[in-house]
């Protein structure tokens, strides 16, 4: 999966942070091979993953929810992007169109979007120089007289 410029940077910053770390714990180092370790290099407690979760709400100032909530964001974001669903799928690691159906949430602003454009498509300001009842030619042009 292709990862945006800048979190490839900080995951370049937390390897090198990383690497520290092991230097300082010299033979209590255990090499997991994980991304997000300890300070030693062990896997992170479940529960550590959780209370850090709900700490950086609070910072943030947001209502609580759960961890697994920001996974329903990312699929709504995905759909806000227009990523196509089976890119959707590959991504979240779905196999089957449903789950898209459970994660993804249209909101207010994909319907107010979906509405211009059908506005838009119903409504279509008059081409400059084109008369009442003149259709446009395959290619969009105006016929000529």
């Amino acid at each position: 999966m292709g990862l945006p410029d800048p979190v490839i940077e900080l995951l370049k910053q937390h390897h090198a942070q990383q690497a520290k770390e092991a230097e300082v714990a010299c033979e209590l180092w255990t090499d997991t091979g994980f991304v997000f370790t300890t300070r030693r290099g062990q896997p992170i407690n479940p529960s550590t993953d959780y209370h850090e979760w709900k700490r950086l709400l609070g910072r943030a100032e947001v209502p609580e929810r759960r961890l697994h909530d920001a996974r329903h964001t990312a699929a709504t974001v995905l759909l806000l992007l227009g990523v196509p669903e089976r890119t959707v799928m590959a991504i979240m690691g779905w196999s089957s169109t449903a789950m898209a159906a459970r994660y993804q949430h249209v909101i207010a602003s994909i319907r107010r979007d979906v509405a211009q454009q059908i506005g838009g498509l119903l409504w279509k300001p008059p081409i400059e120089g084109r008369t009442t009842g003149e259709e446009p030619s395959a290619d969009g042009a105006t016929p000529a007289a």
